[in-house]
């Protein structure tokens, strides 16, 4: 009758650091989002990996790249989190993006663990058969 809530404790316990992960995750990508809402790209740039930064060499560029190229990352109408799923290495963080043209995306937040703590490595967008109202 004691083992339950000792395994209980167990439980939770060991599940505190798979929450403050999702939460430093969502954190990231949150303020990237605002970044880009204020047109911040030194800001947002931030937030990259060290493969994304070498890419890109300077904010200006990394800006240019998400205007032209993930408009709905950009400007998102709204978005909301979904699942995070380990894959290994790394952690994939699904958004639900709406985007100004009115249709919904998934972008998929390909993250990190840095020294500097969790970095957007890519994001991969997949459009849904979705339209916003």
């Amino acid at each position: 009758m004691t083992r339950f809530p000792i395994i209980l404790l167990a439980v939770l316990f060991l599940a505190l650091p798979l929450r403050a992960q999702e939460q430093d995750i969502r954190t990231v990508i949150n303020d990237q989002i605002s970044a880009f809402r204020a047109d911040d790209f030194a800001t947002a740039f931030t937030f990259a990996a060290p493969n994304i930064r070498m890419m890109f060499q300077t904010p200006d560029r990394f800006g240019q790249m998400v205007r032209e190229g993930y408009p709905m990352v950009y400007r998102p109408q709204s978005y909301a989190f979904e699942e995070l799923r380990d894959t290994g290495g790394s952690k994939l963080q699904s958004v639900l993006i709406e985007g100004q043209d009115g249709y919904y995306y998934i972008a998929e937040y390909d993250m990190v663990l840095t020294g500097q703590g969790w970095k957007i490595r890519g994001v991969r967008i997949f459009k849904t058969e979705g339209v916003g109202v």
